[in-house]
């Protein structure tokens, strides 16, 4: 049994992207009581992620990882999370028709609540001259209006994590097994897409591939329950020590410690200290775990970490995250990939084509463009395809509403279009439609990989 890191041990790690809290009694009881709040997954449910994700390495499975760049206490509602959830269960049916092969279904919800940041602090101007507060590191730590008082660190709202991620799990339980996520429903939304939408024409002659496979099996009589019924697990970045710590648990059935919090955990890319005490936490848990890899990160970086959070080389342990941006993937990806695949390591490769792709926008807001996000999918199945390894899946930041963060895309969002319903806290997610634009483009990529 592997033993659990105490607080105290990952703090001598000098960790990064924690937040400074000014009642180190408040951190203590909150921390109790989240010592003593129940599992929100299970360590069977983890198990059974990490089989499917063992699949993903084999290339018998595709990945598909999406959610909220970071979620708020007020999103927690039953519009929100079926949003979010619909589009996903849109964009997966697409991709298994393609692919032919299982997709995993991996929200990035129910705990997505804390960002790291660039800076520690933010600076806006004033009448009375530039104001600098505390930076909103997430509703998991401040408050997002920019207020002295909103800013202060208060870890009671770890415990609002817990509470709001419990809703939000118990409402996409209830969906996903309540006739929500039945495959001719999903399908019926996919075909409203395409019909009502100007560029949908693109993808209809998919769409009606998939309606007669879905008419063929009606025709011989084949119902089975993976046609009412889905899987979906949830995930988020491990980020907070105290919340993941607190959360981490040894499981009766194994004596084996299990973050149960979430199904699958990932370290970041500011966080991912081969030293520090997020990958020192990660190492002793069981979960299925990810790590994002950037444009820094040599060959050499990824065998440590494979040794480090994977030494048993278990299929579905690892999955590599990796997020170079569109103009860098097809230079740095190749050598991870060769490097990896030549010393036998069982890792799933997953694209993120979100976070090198950030810019600011002539109006002051963030955003990526969806071509770029495109680019970087495309440069990605490139890389594998190239070196006959398997493109095993992708993770965005999605919402399923139709907000206006990302530029391009079929409905041609504009820079001066952002300000339209640019609702997000953090970064620019993909909308509803541009999402399910992905799905259908990279639906085409899979076909050919």
């Amino acid at each position: 049994m592997s033993a659990i890191p105490t607080l105290e041990q990952l703090h001598a790690l000098g960790p990064h992207q924690q937040p400074t809290y000014p009642d180190a009694g408040a951190v203590d009881a909150a921390v109790a009581r989240l010592r003593t709040a129940p599992p929100l997954v299970f360590a069977g449910e983890c198990d059974d992620l990490t089989a499917k994700i063992a699949a993903v390495s084999r290339g018998e499975a595709f990945l598909l990882q999406g959610g909220d760049c970071a979620e708020t206490f007020a999103g927690v509602t039953a519009d929100n999370v079926r949003n979010k959830l619909r589009v996903l269960l849109q964009m997966a049916v697409v991709l298994t028709y393609a692919a032919s092969v299982p997709v995993v279904k991996l929200g990035r919800l129910a705990g997505q609540y804390a960002k790291p940041r660039s800076s520690d602090f933010e600076t806006r101007p004033s009448p009375d001259g530039p104001v600098t507060l505390p930076a909103y590191r997430g509703d998991a730590v401040n408050g997002y209006d920019f207020t002295p008082e909103a800013r202060v660190p208060d870890p009671q709202r770890l415990v609002d994590v817990y509470n709001s991620s419990a809703a939000t799990l118990n409402l996409v339980r209830a969906f996903v097994t309540g006739g929500y996520a039945d495959l001719r429903q999903v399908h019926t939304w996919n075909t409203d897409f395409v019909q009502s939408s100007p560029f949908g024409q693109r993808y209809e002659a998919m769409a009606d591939e998939i309606e007669r496979a879905l008419t063929f099996m009606k025709a011989i009589g084949a119902d089975p329950d993976e046609f009412h019924r889905v899987d979906f697990h949830s995930s988020h970045e491990a980020l907070l020590l105290e919340y993941e710590q607190a959360l981490t648990r040894i499981d009766s059935r194994t004596d084996e410690p299990y973050n149960v919090s979430a199904h699958f955990v990932w370290i970041g890319e500011r966080t991912r200290q081969l030293d520090g005490a997020h990958v020192e936490l990660l190492s002793k848990i069981k979960n299925p775990i990810g790590i994002k890899l950037g444009p820094t990160t040599t060959p050499d970086d990824a065998l440590a970490y494979s040794a480090r959070l994977n030494p048993d080389n278990t299929p579905g342990r690892l999955t590599f995250i990796t997020r170079f941006g569109a103009g860098k993937i097809r230079d740095g990806l190749p050598a991870l990939v060769e490097k990896v695949t030549a010393e036998g390591l069982n890792v799933a490769w997953v694209c993120d084509p979100m976070h090198g792709n950030t810019f600011e926008a002539s109006s002051g807001y963030k955003t990526r463009r969806f071509d770029d996000v495109i680019e970087e999918v495309q440069g990605f199945f490139d890389v594998h395809r190239s070196l006959g390894t398997w493109p095993g899946g992708v993770h965005v930041e999605l919402t399923g509403d139709d907000v206006t963060e990302c530029v391009g895309g079929g409905e041609e969002i504009d820079e001066a279009g952002l300000a339209n319903r640019y609702e997000s806290v953090c970064d620019p997610r993909l909308n509803r439609v541009q999402s399910l634009e992905l799905s259908f483009l990279v639906a085409e990529m899979l076909r050919k990989a």
